[in-house]
């Protein structure tokens, strides 16, 4: 039994994470060098998280993470000292004390935690695809809907929006096929059988507004704690494909929002994706290569990503090769393709003459890991056999009197909990449709009033969209060319001359998502 020290307490460059021959620390000035934590089933992955996720949020990192099982909600209230917590504590020399953490639960379907909304357009043409598991001619219908929907200044904020602007192009199908490439009836109407499947999976309730702001995860609390994010996941979690692309389009939301600050002394906020595999399976080459990019890249923005999953074979190669801080828990080897992924594993690990990574693997016990962390100029430590340090706050799941709780002491109660339907592409597109005959004042009347819409003029104060936030933004000399510009080409595309100005103004960052500068 090792002797508690003042050796094995988070420090403010370092956070202690477990013991063995030597102890293991996480450095917050290499955290967003991003992780990988990987194991068998129940063998302690979620523990694991748990220990990272406190120590970060110690150290005043904001923390995002998916709550597969419900297990780490627990880490919102006091811990308890039992017995087993006390030995595993005592042994790797560590003076236990019970703690808890400010947390703020999220949900995309709203019943166990804050809902989460993005609009149709942040989302963009490449993620929807991929959520909807379209082809490449479908891919790229849905590409030129997201471009005449942009050229002509239609905002796409619900299903609704994009079944208006499906619909539309479908109806001018001969138009744009001479501009834009094919465009086939049948080929919208497979789209739109695909959107009614994303409805039935709960997309209805993810894309909407008031749509979420990422800088309500990048909080601290009254202490200078990190504030911890917790997506419950267990229902989206049978929509894998959902889950999978709603979190990619965050992180590709982070890469596009978040200024460059190069390697700081501690990340600006630490995002831990379980069940990783979800993202990269039967992923297109295309989007493989976006997801490469962010991954590589984002790092500079202070923001590190842990990937949690089984084993690493899950990860593609030039990911793994960004993933710099590791936790090995125990993989079982009872198959020949078992053994190779042991060997896999092994392999990806600085070697210890001391261990035979491989044999080790699968040897550990329960909490126990191998570990190698970066150390020195961001090179990895030789890898260790470690018993994880117990987690201070609770272990397990809260109840839901807990949860509702602290839902309704939340800093953002009432900023997302009631949906908004502003005015956007299907309600200009259904009074084009009511049209021209019943626009006051001639033409000018109706661009008037698609003028009104985008701008939000025609919107109650505080109930202006994201998409018309964004146009207002980067368009407000675009009123000046209306008469001379629109008036000539009303007859063409209403709105033309005004959504070409908003369209090359509006653009779409590496994921197709709206960029916001």
């Amino acid at each position: 039994m090792a002797t508690p020290d003042n050796q094995t307490v988070d420090t403010a460059e370092k956070i202690f994470i477990g013991k063995g021959e030597q102890s293991a620390w996480l450095t917050l000035a290499l955290a967003n060098r991003h992780g990988l934590v990987t194991g068998a089933t129940g063998t302690g992955k979620t523990v694991s998280l748990q220990v990272m996720a406190e120590g970060f949020a110690r150290a005043g990192v904001p923390v995002f993470a998916a709550d597969i099982k419900g297990d780490l909600s627990g880490i919102s209230e006091v811990g308890e000292a039992k017995d087993f917590i006390l030995k595993r504590a005592a042994d790797i020399g560590l003076l236990f004390q019970v703690d808890q953490f400010s947390t703020v639960f999220w949900d995309v379907f709203g019943e166990q935690g804050h809902p989460v909304r993005a609009t149709v357009s942040e989302m963009g043409p490449l993620l929807l695809s991929r959520m909807m598991d379209l082809n490449d001619v479908q891919e790229g219908v849905l590409n030129i809907a997201f471009r005449v929907a942009d050229e002509q200044g239609l905002l796409l904020l619900d299903m609704k929006d994009l079944r208006a602007i499906l619909s539309f192009i479908a109806e001018h199908a001969g138009e744009l096929t001479t501009q834009y490439g094919n465009v086939s009836k049948q080929t919208v109407g497979t789209i739109q059988r695909q959107l009614l499947v994303l409805e039935n999976q709960g997309g209805d309730k993810f894309f909407g507004e008031p749509a979420l702001d990422l800088k309500d995860f990048m909080r601290t609390d009254r202490d200078g704690r990190g504030m911890v994010n917790i997506l419950v996941a267990d229902r989206l979690m049978q929509s894998p494909r959902l889950y999978a692309t709603f979190l990619l389009w965050m992180l590709s939301e982070l890469f596009e929002q978040l200024p460059e600050v190069g390697d700081p002394p501690k990340p600006k906020l630490v995002f831990f994706f379980d069940e990783a595999h979800l993202l990269f399976n039967d992923a297109p080459k295309a989007l493989m290569e976006k997801i490469e990019q962010v991954v590589r890249l984002i790092r500079s923005k202070g923001v590190g990503v842990y990937f949690v999953t089984q084993n690493p074979v899950d990860v593609p190669d030039k990911v793994l090769a960004q993933l710099g801080n590791r936790v090995q828990h125990a993989l079982r080897a009872f198959t020949p393709r078992d053994q190779k992924a042991v060997a896999a594993a092994a392999q990806t690990f600085r070697p210890n003459p001391k261990l035979d990574t491989a044999q080790v693997i699968t040897q550990l016990g329960k909490g126990e890991a191998l570990v190698s962390f970066l150390e020195g100029n961001g090179i990895p430590a030789i890898v260790e056999r470690v018993m994880v340090r117990p987690p201070t706050a609770r272990i397990g799941p809260i109840t839901p009197e807990e949860r509702r709780t602290i839902i309704d002491n939340s800093p953002v109660k009432g900023k997302y909990d009631t949906a908004i339907d502003s005015e956007s592409a299907y309600e200009v597109l259904q009074k084009r449709v009511a049209g021209a005959s019943g626009a006051g004042g001639g033409i000018l009347g109706q661009i008037g009033g698609i003028v009104g819409t985008i701008f939000g003029a025609n919107t109650p104060r505080g109930k202006l969209s994201t998409g018309q936030l964004v146009a207002r933004s980067v368009t407000r000399s675009v009123t000046n060319k209306v008469v001379g510009g629109v008036v000539a080409d009303l007859g063409k595309s209403v709105g033309g001359s005004l959504g070409g100005s908003i369209g090359h103004a509006i653009v779409r960052g590496a994921l197709g998502g709206l960029l916001r500068r």
